[in-house]
């Protein structure tokens, strides 16, 4: 049996302190990169993005596309936008990956984790910086996919009647990553909420209002306000899905821009939130 050498008197010597890694906002989206992956909603929410974004753009390219060869030539020429067309699923399915970034954020809150990660990260701000950098990069990706696959299935179905066009039509490649960037935007909106209101439910409403409320009401304003109308979150954003000019709307990346206006401004109220309540 062995025994310990008994400690010298005098000796300078310390129990080394542990080492302790220095938070990096690269470490924090590491971090949020692992909580994203791990959670079922986000493979359920842009799986049921992309079913809807294709399923919905066949339904809609193909009805259309009979409509407008049994009505004759004319009708195609009459503003018909194939590609925009071919992409109108993306209404619906931006409604996953608006649910998905709401529920980033109010999982947490709901589970309590959301205590362990500002503990982590004192500072807070990267936490929300980790997960808008996480959910804007995925949501592109898969979003930018799903709008390839949506407009190739649309013009395959067009093309039966001679209406299809290509990917390099003009705006049409723009109107393709459009897609995956409206996606993205709306997104970051849902997140943006999520911080704000703390709630899923309570988050999830917020997004849906902005979204397809607003603009229900701005149809009700009198016809002198009708410019507020371009600037709402969805009609501004979903210009940039459109190849052909349309009165009182406006242009593609102005409209885009102001769309991620609103979710910025949704984003610094969530930051605020985040920096000046308890968790």
């Amino acid at each position: 049996m062995t025994t310990l050498a008994p400690e010298r008197r005098g000796s300078s010597r310390r129990p080394a302190a542990p080492a302790t890694a220095r938070v990096t906002l690269m470490r924090t989206i590491n971090s949020e990169w692992v909580k994203f992956r791990s959670l079922r909603s986000t493979w359920f929410s842009l799986l049921g993005a992309l079913v809807v974004a294709v399923g919905l753009s066949f339904l809609f390219t193909s009805l259309h596309g009979h409509e407008i060869a049994t009505r004759g030539a004319s009708a195609a020429r009459g503003g018909f936008d194939p590609v925009q067309m071919s992409l109108r699923g993306l209404m619906l399915a931006q409604l996953a990956t608006g649910v998905l970034g709401v529920l980033f954020i109010t999982g947490e809150y709901g589970t309590g984790m959301i205590r362990a990660s500002l503990a982590a990260v004192p500072h807070r701000w990267p936490v929300l910086a980790g997960k808008a950098v996480v959910l804007a990069v995925t949501t592109f990706v898969i979003g930018a996919a799903g709008s390839l696959v949506a407009f190739l299935v649309g013009q395959a179905a067009l093309d039966t009647n001679q209406l299809g066009v290509g990917l390099g039509s003009p705006g049409a490649l723009r109107a393709v990553l459009g897609g995956g960037l409206y996606l993205t935007v709306v997104a970051l909106l849902g997140l943006g909420c999520g911080f704000l209101v703390r709630n899923t439910g309570g988050a999830i409403a917020t997004v849906f209002g902005l979204l397809l409320v607003l603009p229900i009401l701005g149809e009700a304003l009198p016809s002198s306000w009708s410019t507020v109308n371009e600037y709402l979150p969805m009609n501004a954003g979903m210009q940039i899905l459109r190849t052909t000019a349309a009165n009182g709307s406006l242009p593609p990346w102005t409209g885009i821009g102001v769309f991620a206006g609103w979710a910025l401004l949704c984003l610094v109220l969530g930051l605020v939130t985040l920096r000046t309540r308890d968790a």
